[in-house]
């Protein structure tokens, strides 16, 4: 194998192993707990990312707690009291996200992929359920690491 093959098939095993590869979301959103008395639930997903920001995953904090890694195709979830939250992620750039939880509330924050100077920034952004919720559906279950 030339030596460019043989990059290509490295930089193809770094961004597939990369990816979230747990059980999809709509294979086990239906044994999900409901959100429990008095909390409210945080789900973070990250769509699926080719090429070189595939590889990126930064920590997801929550109140300057790590709560998982924005890994592509991959989401997690949080249960947490009504209150004021802050997102935050770190590439080259500190990226920041607040709102604020009611109880019983479901939110979505989406860990959104944008270019920078020396490496991709992954951005929290908070979406409504109308559109959250289908863009959800494509993305597979990560564990906290």
């Amino acid at each position: 194998m030339n030596r460019l093959a043989s990059l290509s098939l490295a930089a193809v095993l770094v961004v597939v192993s990369a990816c979230a590869s747990g059980p999809a979301f709509k294979s086990v959103s239906a044994s999900f707990p409901p959100v429990p008395a008095g909390s409210s639930r945080i789900f973070f997903y990250r769509n699926a990312n080719l090429g070189a920001g595939g590889v990126v995953r930064p920590d997801v904090n929550l109140n300057g707690e790590k709560v998982g890694s924005a890994i592509p195709g991959g989401f997690f979830y949080v249960d947490r009291p009504p209150g004021d939250y802050q997102v935050t992620t770190t590439t080259e750039l500190k990226k920041t996200l607040t709102f604020h939880l009611d109880a019983g509330q479901v939110r979505y924050v989406r860990l959104g992929l944008s270019p920078g100077l020396m490496l991709a920034h992954i951005s929290p952004e908070l979406v409504e359920p109308q559109k959250a919720e289908p863009e959800i559906q494509k993305t597979k279950v990560i564990t906290k690491s």
